[in-house]
């Protein structure tokens, strides 16, 4: 029996030499493959996540071809190198035609730490930081763009007229709210002083006895001097009344018209006060009925409220003897109250008219007006 030729003793694995080494890179797993498999290495495919369904070269498993050239029906090369296919997200083999449809890498932070160059927009001239060397020294690169010229001094005047207007009004501002509300804690001393200052001339005139009215022998008092006081029950208010209008006789207190009646008398007594919180700020609020009284050293004369009238500073006529009819002869006593309207303004005046209605002395006590 002959033996077995060399052919068929020959080993199924050969030991792998240098060559084989190098170019061998993943071993054959087991089960060993059949004679027709040698030529190339199945590996198995990794389960993807479910996905769109992707072309059909996708689907089919990956193999990397073993060069050897122990294996020649494998039709490969020694020459060529093994191609690995490209991984989607999820794992599964991507072709290089599909790969080269697939979105480009999402930049690291590295990239996004990268300071990207800045666009110049349309129409922006970009001047450089640094000043520019010149004979006469160094100049700055915004000289250029902050020269002295027309359109730059005008509005510098502008600008600073602006703020010099804004700056005046606001003062003029806070001067006219001190003489309508600053003023209030001033003229209230003065009229404490005025009220005591009556007193006292009042507790020093000898006393006559009960009078309708004063005595037609009274002599006229000076400008400034306290002649009597007035109360307005609906204001809740009093004020001590002096002689004479002028600015500086009715600054604190309402002031009596000199050519007119004294209080009590047949004809028109009148008074005229700054319209301000603390004199007749709320003059207006009298209504017809209301009582108006006035006080001297030995009588109260009570005044009722028949109505009012807004004129102007030029109509004189409110304060005649028969209110509003000049040159006709009194019969009765009247009482003018007169001040600025509007309020904040004076180009008009506020006039309150009244009519005595009776009298009575001071030694009976206060009136029952004031008392209700």
């Amino acid at each position: 029996m002959t033996g077995p030729s060399p052919t068929e003793h020959r080993p199924r694995h050969r030991a792998l030499d240098q060559d084989d080494i190098a170019t061998t890179i993943i071993p054959r797993l087991p089960p060993e493959p059949k004679a027709d498999d040698t030529a190339t290495t199945v590996l198995p495919r990794v389960p993807a996540e479910p996905q769109a369904q992707a072309p059909a070269e996708a689907d089919a498993t990956a193999i990397i071809p073993k060069i050897t050239p122990d294996f020649p029906e494998s039709g490969t090369d020694a020459s060529e190198t093994a191609y690995i296919p490209k991984l989607s997200d999820t794992g599964a083999a991507v072709p290089p035609a599909a790969a080269a449809k697939l979105p480009p890498t999402p930049s690291t932070p590295e990239d996004d730490d990268r300071p990207a160059a800045p666009e110049t927009p349309k129409g922006v001239t970009v001047v450089p930081l640094r000043p520019v060397r010149t004979e006469e020294g160094y100049r700055s690169v915004y000289s250029e763009y902050t020269r002295t010229s027309f359109g730059s001094v005008a509005r510098a005047i502008s600008r600073g007229t602006g703020e010099v207007l804004i700056t005046f009004g606001l003062i003029v501002l806070l001067f006219a709210g001190y003489e309508v509300w600053g003023k209030s804690a001033i003229v209230d001393a003065h009229q404490d002083e005025l009220n005591h200052q009556l007193e006292q001339q009042w507790a020093q005139q000898p006393t006559v006895g009960p009078s309708a009215g004063p005595s037609p022998a009274v002599v006229k008092p000076a400008n400034g001097a306290v002649i009597a006081s007035v109360h307005i029950p609906r204001l809740n208010k009093k004020w001590a009344v002096v002689q004479g209008v002028t600015p500086a006789d009715i600054r604190y207190a309402p002031g009596h018209y000199p050519d007119t009646a004294l209080p009590g008398q047949v004809g028109n007594f009148s008074m005229a006060g700054h319209r301000t919180p603390a004199i007749w700020w709320d003059l207006d609020k009298l209504k017809p009925g209301d009582s108006v009284v006035i006080k001297t050293a030995e009588t109260w004369f009570v005044y009722t409220v028949t109505g009012h009238e807004i004129v102007l500073p030029t109509a004189v006529q409110v304060v005649a003897p028969v209110p509003d009819k000049p040159g006709e002869v009194p019969t009765k006593a009247m009482l003018t109250m007169t001040t600025c309207n509007p309020k904040f303004n004076n180009y008009q005046r506020y006039v309150v008219h009244a009519e005595l209605t009776r009298s009575q002395p001071v030694a009976d006590g206060d009136p029952a007006e004031l008392k209700g």
